[in-house]
C-alpha cells in the first residue's frame, strides 16, 4: 500500500541544522518523482520576522484551509522548499500553545504516560512544535480528506514525537511512522564519557534517563515508540540501540540516501578540485609563514563540535603520531573543519590573504586557527590542540587547522562553502565513537575522497556489508574496529594509513578515488527508497485493520 498523502514532520524542514535536513531534503526529490503521492513537509515558522532563504510563501496555496485553521487556532504559512523538486511545505507557528502548556502535559501524561516533569532548554520548544503539527494535520485532513484518502504522518526525531501521538489519539484512520536518528539516551551514555558498548547489555533507557537528566526527552520517545503503527531508524547499529533503550524493535530499517546534483563532473570538478587546494594551502600558509608544497597532503574532519562522539579527539591523536613518523618527505595539513563559538573572522590573518603573492617566514599569533572564538581558553578543541603540542609553532611538516566556522560562502577567511572546499581533500578521516549512520564520511567518497570511519558509524557497517568483508583503504573506505577500550590502539590505526596513504603513487590514489565513488552511488535515494515505502505499507497495513475493527 502506498500513501496518497504523506505528511512529514522535522524541526529541519526548511531549518538547517544538521544531517536531519540532508535526509529530509535530499530525499524530497527522489519522492517528487512518485506518482500519486501529495508530500507536505511540515516545520516549524522560525523566521515569521525575517526572510528565510529555504522558504518561499504562496499566499494562494490551500487558501480556504489556512483561512478555516486559523480560525481554530492554528497558524500556518503554505509554500515551497527552496531545494530541488521545490517540495510543499507548511510552517507552523507553536508559540500561542505555551500559555496551555501544563495542561498539555497532563493530558499527555494521562493519554500516554510521557513525563514532562523534568523537561528543560529545547524541550518545550520541540513539544508545543509537535502538537502544533498534530494539529495542523488533524485541520488540514478535515478539510480535504476522508477515510478513503490513504494517509501517512512520519515523524522524525524525538522533537515530533507528540505529534505521532496525537494524531494516533485524533485521527486513527492515518498511518503513523516514528524515525529515531540517534536515542536521546544513547547519544548521552556516549557523550558522557560511559562506555555505551561494553556493557551495553547491561544499560536500562529508563535508568540511565534519569541518573543522566533526560527523562523527558527519554520519556517522550519511547511512548512514541512504543505507541506508533511503525518504528524505524537509520542503521543496524541504531536498531540494536532501539531494542535495549527504548525496549521496541524496529519494523524497518531506513537507511540515509542522498542525492549527489551538488558533485561536479567532468572538467568543473577538476578545476573545483584545484581551487579548493590553492585556498586551503593559501591559509595555511598565511597563518603559518611557512611555504606549503603543492603535493601537500590534505587531509580533514568535519561534523558537530562532539570530541568524543564524532572522534574528533582521536583523530587528533593520530595527527600527534604522524609528528613521530620518520621519513614523511610530504608536508600533511590536517584540517577540523567544525563550527564552535565563533566570533569573527581574524583580521591579522585576512590582512595577510588581502596580499596577492605576498609570503611570510613569520607565523601569527596562535597559527593553528582561522576566526576568532568567544572562548578561545575553552573551546575543546582549541584545548586539545595545545595539549596536545599540534599548534604549528615547532616547524613540523604536519599542521593542524581549526576552522571554526560555518561554511557558508562568507566566513571571511575562505569565503567558499563547505562542499566546494571539502572537494580539495585528498583523505577525510571521521572515526566515530557514536554515529547512527554519518553523512559526513558519505559526503566525502561523493566527492571521490578515500575514507576512513568506523564500525561505530551506520555508514562504516553498510560499507561492510556492502563489501561483503571490512572495508578497507584499497576499497575507497576504511572501517577501523572501534571498541570503548582500544583509543590508542586505533589512533595507531589511523596514523599509519595515513602514511602509507601518502606514500601511494598517483595510479594507486586515483583507484581508491574512483572505489569510493563507486560506494557512493550506492547509497543514492533510488537505491534506498524502496525502504520508505516498505515503511508506508507497514504504517497503512496497520490504519487499515483499524478501519475493519
Amino acid at each position: 500500500m502506498s500513501p496518497e498523502y504523506l505528511f512529514e514532520i522535522s524541526w529541519e524542514v526548511c531549518n538547517k541544522v544538521g544531517g536531519i535536513y540532508t535526509v529530509v531534503s535530499t530525499k524530497a526529490r527522489t519522492l517528487a518523482d512518485e506518482k500519486g503521492i501529495e508530500a507536505i513537509y511540515i516545520g516549524p515558522d522560525l523566521w515569521k520576522e525575517s526572510v528565510n532563504p529555504l522558504f518561499k510563501e504562496d499566499k494562494r496555496m490551500w487558501k480556504g484551509w489556512v483561512k478555516k485553521a486559523a480560525e481554530e487556532g492554528v497558524n500556518v504559512r503554505c509554500g515551497y522548499w527552496e531545494i530541488p523538486g521545490r517540495p510543499k511545505v507548511v510552517l507552523v507557528d507553536f508559540k500561542p500553545y505555551f500559555e496551555k502548556k501544563e495542561e498539555l502535559y497532563a493530558e499527555l501524561w494521562d493519554d500516554f504516560q510521557v513525563d514532562s516533569l523534568h523537561g528543560y532548554g529545547d524541550y518545550d520548544d520541540s513539544m508545543m512544535f509537535g502538537y502544533a503539527a498534530g494539529r495542523l494535520i488533524e485541520s488540514f485532513y478535515n478539510f480535504y480528506l476522508n477515510k478513503d484518502n490513504k494517509v501517512v504522518v512520519q515523524a522524525h526525531e524525538w522533537q515530533t514525537g507528540y505529534a505521532a501521538l496525537y494524531i494516533k489519539k485524533n485521527l486513527p484512520q492515518a498511518g503513523t511512522i516514528f524515525t529515531t536518528h540517534a536515542t536521546s539516551i544513547g547519544r548521552s551514555i556516549a557523550s558522557n564519557g560511559k562506555p555505551l558498548y561494553d556493557y551495553f547489555e547491561g544499560y536500562n533507557g529508563d535508568q540511565m534517563a534519569a541518573e543522566l537528566n533526560v527523562q523527558s526527552k527519554h520519556s517522550v520517545e519511547k511512548q512514541t515508540a512504543h505507541n506508533v503503527d511503525c518504528f524505524t531508524t537509520v542503521s543496524e547499529l541504531t536498531a540494536r540501540e532501539c531494542e535495549q533503550l527504548i525496549e521496541r524493535k524496529i519494523d524497518v530499517i531506513l537507511e540515509n540516501g542522498f542525492e549527489k546534483d551538488f558533485v561536479p563532473s567532468g572538467a568543473a570538478f577538476t578545476s573545483k578540485r584545484k581551487k579548493a587546494r590553492q585556498q586551503r594551502i593559501k591559509v595555511v600558509e598565511a597563518l603559518t609563514g611557512t611555504k606549503i608544497e603543492d603535493n601537500a597532503l590534505l587531509i580533514g574532519i568535519g561534523g558537530r563540535m562532539e570530541m568524543r562522539n564524532k572522534g574528533i579527539d582521536l583523530f587528533l591523536q593520530a595527527v600527534k603520531g604522524l609528528r613521530s613518523v620518520e621519513g614523511i618527505d610530504r608536508d600533511i595539513i590536517a584540517f577540523v573543519d567544525v563550527p564552535a563559538w565563533m566570533d569573527t573572522a581574524r583580521e591579522d590573518l585576512c590582512e595577510r590573504l588581502s596580499q596577492e603573492g605576498a609570503e611570510w617566514d613569520t607565523p601569527l599569533e596562535n597559527p593553528f586557527i582561522t576566526h576568532r572564538l568567544h572562548n578561545m581558553n575553552e573551546d575543546a578543541i582549541v584545548c586539545a590542540i595545545r595539549s596536545l603540542g599540534l599548534d604549528n609553532i615547532n616547524g613540523s611538516r604536519v599542521k593542524v587547522v581549526y576552522v571554526p566556522c560555518y561554511m557558508n560562502g562568507s566566513d571571511g577567511v575562505f569565503d567558499m562553502s563547505y562542499y566546494d572546499l571539502l572537494i580539495g581533500n585528498d583523505l577525510s578521516v571521521y572515526p566515530s565513537y557514536y554515529e547512527p549512520w554519518g553523512y559526513t564520511p558519505l559526503e566525502s567518497v561523493a566527492f571521490r575522497i578515500p575514507t576512513i570511519t568506523t564500525n561505530l558509524a551506520g555508514f562504516g557497517l553498510w560499507v561492510n556489508s556492502l563489501l561483503g568483508k571490512q572495508g578497507e583503504m584499497s576499497d575507497g573506505v576504511e572501517v577501523i574496529q572501534r571498541t570503548d577500550s582500544n583509543y590508542f590502539e586505533m589512533s595507531d590505526v589511523i596514523t599509519k594509513t595515513i602514511c602509507t596513504f601518502a606514500a601511494q603513487n598517483e595510479k594507486d590514489v586515483d583507484t581508491m578515488r574512483k572505489k569510493a565513488a563507486k560506494i557512493a552511488d550506492k547509497a543514492l535515494w533510488k537505491c534506498f527508497i524502496t525502504n520508505y515505502f516498505d515503511a508506508y505499507d507497514f504504517a497503512l497495513q496497520q490504519a487499515e485493520n483499524r478501519k475493519n475493527l
